[in-house]
């Protein structure tokens, strides 16, 4: 179980940017990886359900480490019951918040009744997060659409985070797409339906003393900066996992640090002592460094390096020695070069 958190202290919120949860890339590894790049920036968990934590294996499911905070953990259901007891062992495992998915699009979760289909029942919602409010003392925040199917007007949102608000939710992390539950996979609800900032824009407004964060085909920290002059946090997805490297200025370009920002080869260097921990328990490599494939996007090397790891890291007993060889194939200018302000953008 993972120790009580060593909060850090946050000049500005950590909401002011995080990294989305995302189903089969946020996991411990990533999100230690991810750590490497910037102290600041909130991680979340993996979209968990409360039937893998409360019959599964709650050390899979649950643990982190510490160097993870400050980190949320995401759930999927809509059992306020169920829910409750998962956002007790949120506190409970050492986690600084608790997020309800009401986004998720899946065939798989919608047929579980909770994600995105959660939008066409605030009500659900809002006991939901009345019971796991009762049940912990951590932030209970939402992730959602900012409509599905047919619910997709400006007065349905508005409905929904009324009602959702009332129930005593503060922070609302806002996926400035609709999502379409049939007819569209998971991937395309991530492109097709056309972003629109201007609905989060307008329920910022709308709505003042609530916290929204504005997710959704946020690229670079440029545009973060830009939408963080009227919303009070940016979630960005996988533009953060294809180039991890994109992180490396979040510490100082969005919570005003004065240290320079890590080079990629530090990032490694940081990583590498958890990785041999991960190694001495039976990890495999591959596991861990499919995270830090896309560290050197667009660089010299960035070749060697992901076929290296990648042709390399499945042979029995693949270890250090194997990431020592793919950074010896990128030059040291790639690896020692710091990120200028603006200068982050993923290839």
């Amino acid at each position: 179980m993972a120790a009580s958190p060593a909060h850090l202290p946050h000049r500005l919120p950590p909401h002011r940017l995080s990294v989305a949860p995302m189903m089969d890339w946020t996991d411990r590894h990533c999100r230690v990886f991810h750590r490497t790049l910037t102290r600041q920036a909130l991680l979340y968990t993996e979209m968990v359900t409360t039937g893998a934590i409360i019959h599964g294996d709650r050390e899979r499911h649950l643990g982190f480490d510490r160097a993870e905070h400050p980190l949320a953990l995401q759930l999927g259901g809509s059992d306020p019951a169920a829910l409750a007891e998962c956002a007790r062992l949120a506190q409970e495992w050492g986690y600084d918040e608790v997020n309800l998915n009401c986004g998720c699009p899946s065939d798989r979760v919608s047929s579980g009744h909770f994600g995105a289909c959660l939008m066409g029942t605030p009500d659900v919602v809002a006991r939901v997060v009345e019971a796991m409010r009762g049940a912990t003392s951590l932030p209970v925040t939402v992730k959602h659409r900012i409509g599905i199917d047919d619910l997709d007007s400006y007065a349905h949102l508005t409905d929904f985070v009324r009602t959702v608000a009332a129930a005593g939710c503060e922070t609302f992390i806002v996926h400035a797409r609709k999502a379409w539950l049939s007819g569209l996979s998971p991937r395309e609800n991530r492109e097709i339906p056309p972003l629109r900032y201007e609905v989060v824009q307008q329920l910022k407004a709308d709505f003042p003393a609530l916290t929204v964060v504005l997710n959704g085909g946020v690229l670079n920290l440029e545009t973060a900066q830009d939408a963080l002059g009227w919303a009070d946090g940016v979630m960005i997805g996988r533009a953060a996992y294809s180039d991890p490297f994109i992180l490396a200025r979040v510490d100082q370009d969005i919570f005003g640090e004065a240290t320079p920002p890590v080079t990629r080869r530090g990032a490694i260097e940081g990583f590498l002592p958890y990785v041999a921990a991960q190694l001495e328990a039976g990890q495999p490599l591959p596991r861990m460094m499919k995270h830090t494939l896309g560290l050197f996007a667009g660089q010299p090397g960035a070749r060697h390096w992901k076929r290296t790891l990648s042709e390399g890291g499945h042979r029995p007993g693949a270890g250090l020695a194997l990431v020592h060889e793919a950074l010896a194939g990128v030059p040291d200018g790639v690896l020692d070069a710091r990120p200028g302000p603006g200068e982050v953008q993923p290839a």
